[in-house]
């Protein structure tokens, strides 16, 4: 009765929303998931659902349904249906330098010349002095593990926005990752997120190490040290607001463990927004692929029972899980850094105390690391001071 009861309900609706709109407008994401790929098919025919991709087989799904069926309703409709184990709305992550104040990187800016100083090498790669020596290797003990051949080893899976993966910092550590955005295996870059005009002058080579550089901020988190040339180019244009934020976090990640293999997960856009459901995937990619840490510099304050069992997998098999507090300046719950098998990260400054900005607490926060007027690669091979949890949640991971 139950069954036949539910069947009707769907059907009212279905009836109701095809009257007033068409099928393709306002649909939610859904995370399901279901014992089999049959029971999911069945699930999805019994409540009017569209199956959309498969997260993870067996039993996870991505699946739309009109808005017009809200996630409570659902959730009243398949209780107790053994085709749904759990069914969720898919939520939208953010990174969390999209809290950051404004202006946030002014008055701690390191002087230009510090930052770029002279070259020197990093496993091969030559790059700035002021990359390879910057203060957080001492204040983290990174650089004395180093000094004993502590260099890293195994693949830091980097859920992000996506490399850049002509870096000449990067590139010889990369391994194939995936675009979730695109569902496309390879790269994961992030340079297709920009103009073509923009690209060329961020990845022009104009620069001489004896030119001069400039500070040019771009946001609250992000101040790119260019060359006098490219910042003159770049006067006027418009940058996604979270455009290069996986090579940053890629780059602090290969400054601590050098030896390591870095595979980028693209599953943000470069607003620094992401749907659920790429991330769930990819953390489940990076377990199945031999990631051994995975790092998550995003958050969100609400728990997700769909992210809890995807990093409950991913932990079982032995990989590590990072993930950044958030730039709130609270005592608050942000997840997946709150959850007990997740590593969160704080942010603290040259001093050993707590940022301004890094949220705090007990419930959230596992450890600290420096997040202040870091030095990281920037798309195009250039370098870039970077402040937020983001970061310090990459030094933590490496």
């Amino acid at each position: 009765m139950k069954c036949i009861l539910r069947l009707l309900v769907v059907a009212s609706l279905a009836l109701g929303i095809c009257a007033s709109r068409s099928s393709a407008q306002n649909v939610n994401n859904l995370i399901l998931e279901s014992p089999t790929p049959a029971q999911a098919q069945a699930a999805c025919q019994t409540y009017g659902l569209t199956m959309v991709s498969t997260l993870h087989p067996p039993d996870v799904y991505l699946v739309q349904a009109n808005a017009a069926l809200t996630p409570d309703m659902l959730t009243q409709l398949t209780a107790g249906d053994p085709n749904v184990k759990h069914l969720q709305l898919s939520n939208r992550f953010n990174v969390p330098e999209n809290q950051l104040p404004p202006a946030l990187s002014s008055a701690s800016l390191p002087a230009t010349a510090y930052a770029t100083g002279p070259l020197a090498k990093l496993y091969g790669a030559t790059t700035w002095l002021g990359y390879v020596a910057q203060p957080a290797l001492i204040t983290t003990n990174a650089a004395t593990a180093m000094n004993g051949n502590n260099t890293g080893q195994g693949t830091i899976a980097v859920i992000d926005t996506g490399v850049d993966p002509t870096s000449a910092v990067l590139a010889p550590v990369l391994v194939p990752g995936y675009d979730f955005t695109q569902g496309v295996a390879g790269t994961a870059s992030e340079l297709g997120d920009v103009s073509q005009s923009t690209a060329h002058i961020l990845f022009q080579s104009t620069a001489h190490i004896l030119f001069g550089y400039q500070s040019v901020p771009l946001t609250p988190s992000t101040t790119a040290l260019l060359d006098s040339t490219t910042a003159a180019s770049m006067q006027g244009l418009t940058i996604p607001n979270d455009f290069g934020h996986g090579t940053m976090v890629a780059g602090l990640i290969h400054l601590v463990a050098p030896s390591a293999k870095i595979m980028p997960l693209k599953a943000f856009a470069p607003d620094g927004t992401a749907d659920e459901s790429n991330i769930i995937a990819a953390i489940y990619y990076a377990t199945d692929n031999g990631a051994v840490v995975i790092n998550m510099s995003f958050g969100l304050p609400q728990i997700s029972d769909a992210m809890m069992k995807a990093i409950n997998y991913a932990t079982r098999h032995g990989a590590v899980c990072v993930a950044a507090v958030g730039n709130n300046s609270e005592n608050t719950l942000v997840y997946p850094a709150a959850f007990g098998n997740v590593i969160g990260v704080a942010s603290v400054n040259a001093m050993n105390q707590l940022s301004s900005f890094s949220n705090y607490g007990p419930d959230t926060v596992t450890i600290a690391a420096p997040g202040e007027a870091l030095i990281t690669t920037y798309p195009g091979n250039h370098y870039a001071a970077v402040w937020g949890t983001s970061f310090s949640a990459a030094l933590v991971s490496g």
